[in-house]
């Protein structure tokens, strides 16, 4: 009996870890430590880059690739075959993304995250060295359907971090993303055809005149290799054990009051956590966003494919006959405005506006402002350069306000399920 008069319990509730479970290992390490681990954020940042770059690089120079790959009978035909190769990256992803999940679950982190860097190496690579059409889209499938890592790696840096850093780490995923727009872009319009650009570099006999579009595939792969070699220290973090007697032993050091009411209290919360998820079907506000956040991601994909489309394509079909330099340009300085926006801007104005005004407000807007990209076609010069520029930054500083909202989304689902 303690001074208060309540009983004391008999035994004490404490952790028990696995010496050779590696999720054991790495929850001990953590629990210990209180320090923000910047080494593991560091590794998980670089390897999230290297995983993005190939979403985007393509854009800026995807036109001139399948003009010169001769697939189209006619110019105005190139746009329809660039589609499939664009979309080829996006239907792997969909096709792999729910097993890559249970590979994840099952076999650890670290293996899906190696995989999927190997996958950007070689198949970014490949299709950097396509001849044929048929070959962009079978390597650009393969990339998306072997690169699994995009929705482990959310899970993996909640993993290696105590409870108060999460927050931080699931963070530096999302700006690897940005990161990502500005650096992809930029890859690939400014290295690819390397001999036209630069002359006096890449003569017209090396690999980079055989191949026109293989350079800026190449340097992605490259940093995509130190990204996997940077894996070698990356810690696993999924528990690995299945030893029932150890199992009985820390259910007898836990139990305080009657087995037979502590085991009708774990069937009703189990039976709880089963309602829990089949209501989440039912809970229209979840899904009205899930619905949302799926609607204007196509929305947003298609934008950047078709944007690159029409300013390279000719004035005679009311493009802009931009080069994929040029492109590339515009991509990247609208990408560094979306992080400097997404960083500074966009965390103020949900603070005092909340989500769903500015959410409306960007939707309407992105809708009169797309309006006007048809009569961009009559500008010429640096009107033409400036007027682009604010307009394709605007575009994607509007499209912020949804896939800001990812992480609250989650984190909103979790807490669902939990209940």
């Amino acid at each position: 009996m303690t001074g208060s008069g309540r009983e004391a319990p008999l035994l004490r509730v404490r952790k028990v870890y696995h010496e050779r479970c590696p999720g054991c290992r790495q929850e001990r390490k953590t629990q210990a430590d209180h320090r923000i681990p910047y080494t593991e954020f560091l590794y998980i940042w670089i390897a999230c880059l290297c995983a993005a770059l190939p979403i985007q690089s393509l854009f800026p120079y995807l036109y001139f690739m399948i003009r010169d790959l001769e697939v189209a009978k006619q110019e105005q035909d190139i746009g329809f075959y660039a589609g499939f190769v664009g979309a080829a990256y996006f239907l792997g992803r969909t096709i792999s993304a729910v097993p890559w999940g249970i590979f994840a679950d099952k076999y650890g982190r670290k293996p899906c995250i190696v995989i999927s860097i190997l996958s950007v190496i070689v198949f970014n690579t490949l299709f950097g060295l396509s001849t044929t059409y048929w070959m962009a889209i079978v390597t650009r499938g393969l990339l998306g359907l072997l690169c699994g890592i995009l929705g482990p790696i959310k899970a993996y840096a909640s993993e290696v971090c105590r409870k108060e850093h999460q927050a931080l780490g699931i963070s530096l995923v999302t700006s690897s993303r940005a990161i990502a727009l500005v650096i992809g872009p930029a890859i690939g319009g400014f290295l690819a055809q390397p001999t036209k650009k630069y002359p006096n570099l890449f003569s017209e006999e090396s690999i980079f005149g055989r191949f026109p579009y293989f350079l800026p595939c190449f340097v992605i792969s490259v940093l995509a290799a130190g990204a996997c070699l940077a894996c070698i220290w990356l810690p696993e973090t999924l528990h690995k054990y299945h030893d029932d007697k150890v199992e009985a032993i820390e259910e007898m050091e836990a139990q305080v009051a009657d087995s037979t009411s502590e085991d009708r209290k774990a069937k009703q919360s189990g039976s709880g956590r089963m309602a829990s998820t089949k209501n989440l079907l039912k809970n229209w506000q979840l899904m009205s966003a899930i619905t949302l956040y799926c609607v204007f991601s196509l929305h947003d994909t298609a934008y950047l494919e078709i944007f690159s489309l029409w300013a390279v394509s000719s004035r005679k079909y009311r493009g802009l006959s931009f080069t994929s330099q040029e492109v590339g340009t515009v991509l990247a300085i609208s990408g560094f405005g979306v992080l400097v926006y997404q960083l500074l801007i966009y965390p103020l104005l949900a603070k005092y506006a909340g989500l769903v005004k500015p959410f409306r407000s960007a939707a309407v807007l992105s809708i009169l402002l797309l309006a006007t990209y048809p009569f961009m076609a009559n500008l010429y010069g640096v009107e033409l350069k400036v007027l682009i520029n604010i307009a394709s930054l605007l575009k994607n500083m509007f499209a912020v306000c949804p896939f800001s909202g990812r992480n609250k989304l989650l984190a909103y689902y979790y807490l669902y399920c939990s209940v």
